[in-house]
């Protein structure tokens, strides 16, 4: 073999040698480059905010809703960023928070394009009551809106356990009803429900709970029973058309009698 071979035949098994380790040390690497598959944690909220939750009501514009205090989670503050920007108008709302809160609902209930903000606040005490903090916003500014406390028969039944969801752009709220009053109430097994809408800045409450029949007074049933049988009354099967010709036939056979006894 002569020199010239023999110097390129080292060649090239130099530039394979070379090739080999690149290649090995690029394995090496790889594998250390890609860690085992981790589980991402969530975001936590730093202190003193104990909750947030953002709300986009429409395109550039957004609801920042945060809750903070420092020491007992019962008592605290909220506050509500409102971020426009495409009117490049930012706003803030803050006040004093009783409970924790428990969600945030955005809605329109009496359709006039403002957005409402519900703050829903569960309260720690016998009955554990739910509180309502409302906004409606109207060119960026948060106009508040007091919540209404229950009255009358809702308010004798109520012990808490509400649950709030919205439906049909209004606020639907459900509580299982009790009978008494304190430690001596019983649940009933049936449920209130109410519906809360707004308007001119004040909430209305309508009561939706389905009627229970059984439960009807019988000066109540005996009404709408009667009331039910006069809209189902048959009216008499008489044809007006038989009744006219009969009577027409017996006009003529009248004539007829007369004609006779003139004749006779």
């Amino acid at each position: 073999m002569s020199p010239k071979s023999i110097a390129f035949n080292l060649l090239i098994t130099c530039c394979l040698a070379t090739l080999w380790a690149c290649n090995h040390t690029d394995q090496q690497t790889s594998s250390v480059a890609a860690p085992p598959t981790a589980t991402v944690a969530k975001p936590t909220v730093m202190e003193p905010f104990r909750y947030h939750k953002l709300i986009e009501s429409s395109p550039g514009k957004y609801f920042d809703v945060l809750t903070w205090g420092r020491g007992k989670d019962s008592i605290g503050g909220y506050l509500i960023l409102h971020s426009d920007s495409t009117g490049k108008k930012y706003t803030t709302i803050t006040g004093d928070l009783e409970g924790a809160i428990t969600d945030v609902f955005n809605t329109d209930m009496n359709m006039d394009g403002n957005p409402e903000i519900l703050l829903l606040s569960k309260a720690k005490d016998t009955t554990v009551h739910f509180n309502i903090y409302a906004y409606e916003y109207r060119n960026g500014k948060g106009n508040k809106i007091d919540f209404p406390k229950l009255g009358g028969k809702s308010k004798t039944m109520y012990h808490g356990g509400d649950d709030f969801h919205i439906e049909q752009g209004n606020l639907v709220r459900e509580f299982p009803a009790y009978d008494g009053e304190g430690k001596n109430a019983k649940p009933t097994g049936k449920k209130r429900i109410l519906q809360y809408g707004i308007r001119d800045n004040e909430f209305t409450v309508k009561d939706i709970t389905p009627i229970d029949s059984a439960a009807l007074k019988p000066a109540v049933k005996d009404t709408v029973k009667k009331t039910l049988s006069e809209y189902t009354k048959k009216e008499p099967k008489t044809k007006p058309t038989e009744t006219k010709s009969k009577s027409h036939k017996k006009e003529k056979h009248t004539v007829k009698k007369k004609h006779k006894k003139h004749r006779s």
